[in-house]
C-alpha cells in the first residue's frame, strides 16, 4: 500500500516530492532536541494544491499525518512516533509567493518561509516581523505553536500579528482565511483555532502577517536590581516612563551568566570587578525614529540616573552586541556544564521572584546537586528556569529523578502562581502529560470536541487534545 501510494503522489507531485528512502527521512524523523521516530514515508508538496491532494490521499489509505514546518521545536509536536504508520508531511518547499505590501505593512508568506527569509525580503522596504527567536523556524511552525521571543513585551506573539491564515483541513479541503485587514468583526474569529494547535486541527499553508518598521536606533543597559523581588517594580516604572519604547527586558541569573562566561571564553564579563550579581535584567530601548527626533540613550541615562540610588544597584552601559552575546550564549553553555532539565514556563510577571525563590528552596532541599540557572523573558513573565545536573556532580545523573523534578517545579507554576508549563512551545508529546494534568475537564472536553468536529478520524498531528480516557479523535472509546 506504502509503494502504491508513493507511486500516485510522485505521478501527482514530482518524483522530488514524494520518498520512501530511509535516507531521505532519516532528517526528518529526528526533533531538533526531544523526539525521534519511524516515517513510513515522507511528502515534500510544493504548493498548497499538492499539500490538499496529499491530504487526501493519505486518508483514503487510512495513514495519519504529521505536519512539519522547519522542525525546530522542543516538544516533539512535529516528529513521527516510532511505530513507522505515520506520513511526514514537510512544508518546507511552500515558500511562494511572497507578497510584500509596504502601504499596508502586510505580508502574504508560504508557510515554509523561514523568519530569517521573510525578514531579509522585508529589510529593502524598511521593515521586519519582530519575532525575534533563537531559532529559525518556518512561519507555518511559528504559528502552529504560537512563537513570542525576547521582544513580546514591544510587539506580542505571533497570534498578536497574524491577519489571514489559509488551512488544509483533515479531509484534504482548504479553508481560505487569508484576511488582510487589521479590523474585520464578522463573526468567530475562525483562524485562531489553527494559532497555537501543533498542526492537530488542520495544516497551515499561508498567512498574512502585519510587519513593523525596522528600529533605526537602540538603547541597551544591563540593570542590577538591590534584591530580586525589585525587578516587577523595576519593570512598573520603565513602562510607565518609557513603555513607548521598551522592545525587551530580558532577565539572567548568576549561575546562568557564570555558566555562558565559563564556556564562552571570547565573552566579555561586563560586571565591575567580574564579580556576578544574584540576578541582572538586560534593557532594550527602540524606535524607527532617530536620533534627532527622540535620543534613547538619554532617555535611558536620565531613567535610570535617580533609581540607582533606590531600587538598582548598578546600570551598566556598553555595546548592544556585547550585552546581548551574554544572553544569548546561555542555553548553549548549560548543555556543555551537564545534564540540563529545561523548562518554558510563564506567570504573571510579578509573581516571578517569589515562584524562584520557593522553587530554588524546594530543590536545594530534595536535590542539593541540581544547579538553577534560569535566564528569560522578566518582562512578560517568561522564564527558562533550566536545571544542571552537573557532570562533577557528587551524585550521578539519575534519569528517574528527573519526572519528580517537573512535578515540583510545574505545580509550583500551575497551582501556586496561576502560570503556564508551556510558555512558548505549544503541547507536543514531551508534555502531553503536563497538558492533561493540568487542564481542566471543561477544557479538555471542549477541545475534543473541536478537534473531533475538525478531524474525526484523528489523521492529524501527534497531540492529543481532549481527555485522556477519549481517543486521538476526541471521541470516547
Amino acid at each position: 500500500m506504502i509503494e502504491e501510494l508513493r507511486a500516485a503522489l510522485a505521478d501527482r507531485l514530482g518524483p522530488e516530492a514524494v520518498s520512501t528512502a530511509r535516507a531521505d527521512l532519516a532528517g526528518y524523523e529526528q526533533g531538533a532536541r526531544y523526539g525521534q521516530g519511524r516515517a513510513a514515508m515522507l511528502i515534500r508538496p510544493a504548493d498548497t494544491a499538492g499539500v490538499a491532494a496529499a491530504v487526501r490521499a493519505c486518508r483514503v489509505a487510512g495513514l495519519p499525518i504529521v505536519p512539519q514546518g522547519a522542525n525546530t521545536g522542543l516538544v516533539a509536536a512535529s516528529t513521527p512516533d516510532a511505530s513507522g504508520t505515520q506520513v511526514v508531511l514537510s512544508l518546507e518547499r511552500l515558500r511562494g509567493p511572497l507578497e510584500i505590501d509596504p502601504l499596508d505593512r502586510t505580508a502574504l508568506v508560504g508557510a515554509g518561509v523561514r523568519l530569517s527569509a521573510l525578514n531579509q525580503a522585508l529589510a529593502p522596504h524598511g521593515l521586519c516581523f519582530p519575532i525575534d527567536l533563537g531559532a529559525d523556524p518556518s512561519i507555518g511552525g511559528m504559528i502552529a505553536a504560537n512563537t513570542g521571543g525576547a521582544r513580546l513585551i514591544r510587539h506580542g506573539d505571533v497570534r498578536r500579528n497574524l491577519l489571514g491564515l489559509e488551512v488544509v483541513l483533515a479531509d484534504g479541503s482548504v479553508l481560505d482565511l487569508l484576511n488582510r485587514n487589521r479590523k474585520n468583526n464578522t463573526g468567530i474569529d475562525l483562524k485562531q483555532l489553527f494559532v497555537g494547535s501543533s498542526g492537530a486541527l488542520g495544516i497551515v499553508t499561508r498567512a498574512v502577517v502585519e510587519v513593523h518598521p525596522l528600529p533605526r536606533q537602540s538603547a541597551t543597559a544591563l540593570l542590577v536590581p538591590r534584591a530580586p523581588g525589585d525587578v516587577p517594580r523595576l519593570i512598573g516604572d520603565l513602562e510607565a516612563a518609557l513603555g513607548d519604547f521598551l522592545s525587551a527586558c530580558e532577565g539572567m541569573s548568576r549561575n546562568a551568566m557564570a555558566c555562558a562566561l565559563r564556556h564562552r571564553p571570547r565573552l566579555r564579563n561586563p560586571f565591575q570587578g567580574g564579580l556576578l550579581p544574584g540576578y541582572a535584567v538586560l534593557i532594550e530601548l527602540a524606535a524607527s525614529c532617530g536620533p534627532d527626533v527622540v535620543d534613547l540613550q538619554a532617555m535611558l541615562e536620565n531613567f535610570l540616573a535617580p533609581r540607582l540610588e533606590d531600587t538598582l544597584a548598578d546600570a551598566i552601559f556598553g555595546r548592544a552586541e556585547d550585552l546581548w552575546a551574554l544572553r544569548h550564549a546561555i542555553s548553549d553553555s548549560l548543555k556543555e556544564e551537564g545534564k540540563v532539565i529545561a523548562f518554558d514556563i510563564a506567570m504573571p510577571r510579578s509573581a516571578l521572584p517569589a515562584f524562584r525563590a520557593a522553587a530554588t528552596a524546594d530543590l536545594a532541599r530534595d536535590w542539593p546537586w541540581l544547579r538553577v540557572c534560569d535566564f528569560g523573558h522578566s518582562g512578560d513573565g517568561g522564564d527558562h528556569f533550566n536545571l544542571v545536573w552537573p557532570h562533577d556532580a557528587a551524585e550521578p545523573f539519575d534519569p528517574a529523578c528527573v519526572e519528580p523534578v517537573r512535578a515540583l517545579v510545574y505545580d509550583r507554576v500551575v497551582r501556586d502562581h496561576g502560570g503556564s508549563f508551556s510558555a512558548e512551545h505549544g503541547v507536543g508529546p514531551y508534555n502531553q502529560a503536563y497538558y492533561d494534568r493540568y487542564t481542566t475537564p471543561d477544557r479538555l472536553a471542549l477541545s475534543g470536541a473541536v478537534k473531533q468536529l475538525l478531524d474525526p478520524e484523528g489523521r492529524l498531528g501527534v497531540v492529543r487534545f481532549g481527555s485522556p480516557d477519549t481517543t486521538d479523535n476526541g471521541a470516547t472509546p
